[in-house]
């Protein structure tokens, strides 16, 4: 849990009715969990972007976090999460692509344990540093390639991937846990969908949802 203490560190020009803007705005644009809507609240986005861009952390916009990698949206982050728990509850959740540790911190606050797998050394580093001064301390890291997953704690119930692939990575359909749910940005340049992959039976159901961008699902790691 975030305390009051912690969400005002380092806040300088993000006022607390900056952030009440930025949660009316998600609501008007039809997010609604509370839950969700309560954790972006009270999450510091200002403390996952450069110092110099701090001004600009709630604003409904990404914002580049270096190695040509972005902060996801506000709306996206919920719009994501919302997804992924509109099935209930969910206690192990694998993250593709940690980023920032903004989508991270943000699940961390909703379910019981994140497993996070990011391709870029220091981004990853640097997140785990975020994650620590704000005691969030049910995330497990893995430097890792993401198309690949974390098969050696799979199954989950639920995966979220956080960059676009060109197409849906079989090894994450492999670790989804029976009715779990994957949500995950699907394509290339201009033309990606954001889709829910539900795991049922010996099958799965797809359903193609927003019109999205995101950067693209690569491969490898990097030092």
């Amino acid at each position: 849990m975030i305390t009051d203490d912690l969400q005002r560190r380092g806040i300088g020009m993000t006022s607390q009715r900056t952030r009440e803007r930025l949660i009316q705005r998600l609501y008007e644009e039809g997010l609604s969990n509370a839950h969700v809507l309560e954790v972006i609240r009270r999450t510091p986005r200002h403390l996952f972007v450069d110092e110099a861009l701090a001004h600009r952390a709630y604003e409904d916009t990404a914002l580049p976090i270096g190695h040509n990698q972005t902060i996801s949206q506000p709306f996206m982050v919920a719009r994501m999460t919302e997804l992924l728990l509109a099935g209930g509850p969910l206690d192990k959740v694998m993250e593709i692509g940690t980023g920032s540790g903004y989508q991270t911190a943000v699940l961390s606050q909703l379910v019981e344990r994140v497993f996070s797998v990011e391709r870029i050394q220091p981004l990853q580093d640097r997140a785990k540093e975020r994650l620590l001064e704000l005691n969030l301390r049910n995330v497990v890291f893995r430097w890792g390639d993401g198309w690949e997953g974390w098969p050696a704690l799979a199954p989950y119930n639920g995966i979220i991937v956080t960059a676009a692939a060109a197409q849906v990575p079989q090894a994450l359909l492999d670790q989804l846990a029976p009715g779990g749910r994957l949500v995950i940005p699907v394509g290339s340049g201009d033309e990606q969908q954001l889709m829910l992959i539900v795991r049922e039976g010996a099958g799965f159901t797809r359903q193609v949802l927003d019109s999205v961008r995101f950067v693209p699902l690569l491969s490898g790691t990097v030092f």
